[in-house]
Protein backbone atom coordinates (compact mmCIF):
# COMPACT_ATOMS: atom_id res chain seq x y z
CA UNK A 1 0.00 0.00 0.00
CA UNK A 2 1.17 3.49 -0.78
CA UNK A 3 0.53 6.17 1.76
CA UNK A 4 -1.10 9.36 0.56
CA UNK A 5 1.35 12.28 0.75
CA UNK A 6 -1.19 14.44 2.55
CA UNK A 7 -0.30 15.05 6.20
CA UNK A 8 -3.62 16.06 7.75
CA UNK A 9 -7.34 15.42 7.43
CA UNK A 10 -10.53 17.22 8.35
CA UNK A 11 -12.98 15.57 10.71
CA UNK A 12 -15.34 15.27 7.75
CA UNK A 13 -12.70 13.35 5.77
CA UNK A 14 -11.99 11.13 8.78
CA UNK A 15 -15.71 10.44 9.15
CA UNK A 16 -15.95 9.46 5.48
CA UNK A 17 -12.84 7.23 5.48
CA UNK A 18 -14.02 5.37 8.59
CA UNK A 19 -17.66 5.31 7.48
CA UNK A 20 -18.26 6.70 10.94
CA UNK A 21 -21.41 7.95 12.61
CA UNK A 22 -21.28 11.27 14.44
CA UNK A 23 -22.37 10.91 18.07
CA UNK A 24 -21.38 14.38 19.28
CA UNK A 25 -20.50 17.18 16.88
CA UNK A 26 -18.86 19.63 19.27
CA UNK A 27 -16.60 21.17 16.65
CA UNK A 28 -16.78 22.11 13.03
CA UNK A 29 -16.32 19.06 10.80
CA UNK A 30 -13.90 21.24 8.83
CA UNK A 31 -11.49 21.12 11.79
CA UNK A 32 -8.09 19.87 10.69
CA UNK A 33 -6.59 16.91 12.52
CA UNK A 34 -2.88 16.30 11.95
CA UNK A 35 -2.23 13.31 14.20
CA UNK A 36 -3.96 10.07 15.10
CA UNK A 37 -3.47 8.18 18.34
CA UNK A 38 -4.87 4.70 18.93
CA UNK A 39 -4.92 3.11 22.37
CA UNK A 40 -7.05 1.56 25.05
CA UNK A 41 -4.68 2.38 27.90
CA UNK A 42 -5.41 5.96 28.84
CA UNK A 43 -1.95 6.22 30.42
CA UNK A 44 -0.50 5.58 26.94
CA UNK A 45 -2.78 8.24 25.55
CA UNK A 46 -1.48 10.75 28.09
CA UNK A 47 2.09 9.75 27.30
CA UNK A 48 1.95 9.80 23.51
CA UNK A 49 -1.00 11.83 22.21
CA UNK A 50 -0.38 15.36 21.06
CA UNK A 51 -2.75 18.34 21.33
CA UNK A 52 -5.33 18.42 18.57
CA UNK A 53 -5.12 14.67 17.90
CA UNK A 54 -7.82 12.18 17.05
CA UNK A 55 -8.06 9.31 19.55
CA UNK A 56 -9.24 5.91 18.33
CA UNK A 57 -10.22 3.52 21.10
CA UNK A 58 -12.44 0.62 22.05
CA UNK A 59 -13.12 2.10 25.49
CA UNK A 60 -16.39 4.00 25.90
CA UNK A 61 -16.35 5.09 29.54
CA UNK A 62 -16.22 8.69 30.82
CA UNK A 63 -12.51 8.29 31.64
CA UNK A 64 -11.81 8.45 27.90
CA UNK A 65 -13.31 11.94 27.78
CA UNK A 66 -11.46 13.06 30.91
CA UNK A 67 -8.22 11.83 29.35
CA UNK A 68 -9.00 13.48 26.01
CA UNK A 69 -9.68 16.74 27.81
CA UNK A 70 -6.38 16.65 29.73
CA UNK A 71 -4.46 15.72 26.55
CA UNK A 72 -6.27 18.41 24.49
CA UNK A 73 -7.62 15.80 22.06
CA UNK A 74 -10.29 17.28 19.82
CA UNK A 75 -12.13 14.13 18.71
CA UNK A 76 -12.60 10.52 19.77
CA UNK A 77 -13.67 7.68 17.52
CA UNK A 78 -14.94 4.49 19.11
CA UNK A 79 -14.10 1.37 17.09
CA UNK A 80 -15.84 -1.99 16.65
CA UNK A 81 -19.26 -0.30 16.66
CA UNK A 82 -19.01 0.46 20.35
CA UNK A 83 -21.45 2.99 21.76
CA UNK A 84 -20.71 5.25 24.71
CA UNK A 85 -23.16 5.61 27.59
CA UNK A 86 -25.15 8.79 28.34
CA UNK A 87 -22.60 10.07 30.87
CA UNK A 88 -19.76 9.78 28.35
CA UNK A 89 -21.81 11.64 25.74
CA UNK A 90 -22.81 14.34 28.24
CA UNK A 91 -19.20 14.84 29.29
CA UNK A 92 -18.02 15.06 25.66
CA UNK A 93 -20.59 17.78 24.99
CA UNK A 94 -19.53 19.62 28.13
CA UNK A 95 -15.84 19.44 27.13
CA UNK A 96 -16.52 20.20 23.42
CA UNK A 97 -14.99 16.93 22.23
CA UNK A 98 -16.47 15.42 19.08
CA UNK A 99 -17.40 11.75 19.22
CA UNK A 100 -17.69 9.28 16.36
CA UNK A 101 -18.11 5.55 16.08
CA UNK A 102 -17.09 3.16 13.35
CA UNK A 103 -17.77 -0.50 12.80
CA UNK A 104 -14.16 -1.06 11.74
CA UNK A 105 -11.74 -2.66 14.18
CA UNK A 106 -8.89 -0.57 15.58
CA UNK A 107 -6.22 -2.01 13.28
CA UNK A 108 -8.21 -1.38 10.11
CA UNK A 109 -9.25 2.09 11.26
CA UNK A 110 -5.62 3.04 11.78
CA UNK A 111 -4.60 1.59 8.42
CA UNK A 112 -7.34 3.45 6.58
CA UNK A 113 -6.45 6.76 8.18
CA UNK A 114 -2.72 6.27 7.71
CA UNK A 115 -3.18 5.43 4.04
CA UNK A 116 -5.34 8.54 3.70
CA UNK A 117 -2.54 10.73 5.03
CA UNK A 118 -2.98 10.95 8.79
CA UNK A 119 0.26 10.39 10.70
CA UNK A 120 0.53 8.64 14.04
CA UNK A 121 1.49 10.24 17.32
CA UNK A 122 4.96 8.78 16.77
CA UNK A 123 5.28 10.99 13.70
CA UNK A 124 5.25 8.11 11.21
Amino acid sequence: MVKNSKSSMTLKEIKEVLQAVVIVDSTDLKMVIKIGCACDLMSDCLSFAQPGSLLLTGLTNPQVIHTADVADIKAVCFVRGKRPDKETIRLAKEKSISLFRTDFFLFRSCALLYNSGLVSCSGE
